[in-house]
């Protein structure tokens, strides 16, 4: 597999289709504001359990959130 290979989201655009805050998000998925925030910037990449429990809360299939480069 290529290393070269870059995890994406579309989390913050999903989030706003929700009409959502960050604050919103952490709170339904059990994290931090600052773990949503770095998930969107792509300083942290989210475990398998937490982008699919993000997926359920954004009621968005996993490829439709989390793409790679």
């Amino acid at each position: 597999m290529d290393e070269k290979l870059v995890l994406k989201n579309r989390l913050k655009i999903a989030r706003a289709e929700k009409n959502l805050t960050q604050e919103d998000l952490a709170n339904m998925t059990g994290v931090s504001r600052q773990t949503i925030s770095s998930i969107e910037t792509g300083q942290f990449n989210p475990t398998a359990k937490l982008a699919l429990v993000m997926c359920i809360a954004l009621d968005k299939k996993f490829e439709e959130l989390f793409y790679f480069e």
